[in-house]
């Protein structure tokens, strides 16, 4: 399992899972109104049986220096502005991550997968 260290020096050492920072992720992005869903429509079949369950539509990469990308893939609600809801699943994301395990996300990249529609009752 990847491991997250920062060494702050004189103050010791914080280490992080990796399904921490997903989880802080994945709840950071369910917190934004015009969320339907997370999704991981993304994967090919095969990968969706090995992934994650509980982490559905959340990638997290590092690079060689240690900045953090995040993908975000979700669907959302038919009437919401797409452009409102990617911008403020970036920051919410962005500011969640900051504040709770003191890192920086280089990037969060939102990809809005589909779009969900109020199922009408046939009566």
């Amino acid at each position: 399992m990847a491991e997250i260290k920062k060494d702050y020096t004189n103050k010791g050492k914080i280490t992080c899972n990796k399904n921490i920072l997903l989880s802080i992720i994945n709840l950071a992005t369910k917190e934004i109104s015009g969320v339907a869903a997370l999704t991981n429509k993304f994967k090919n079949p095969i990968a969706k049986l090995f992934s994650k369950k509980g982490f559905d539509g959340v990638k997290v990469n590092f690079d060689q220096n240690g900045n953090l990308f995040v993908d975000v893939y979700i669907k959302v609600y038919n009437g919401f502005s797409i452009p409102d809801i990617a911008y403020r699943v970036q920051e919410n994301v962005k500011n969640n991550i900051a504040s709770m395990v003191d890192m920086k996300a280089s990037k969060v990249n939102v990809h809005i997968v589909d779009v969900k529609f109020k199922e009408e009752v046939v009566v």
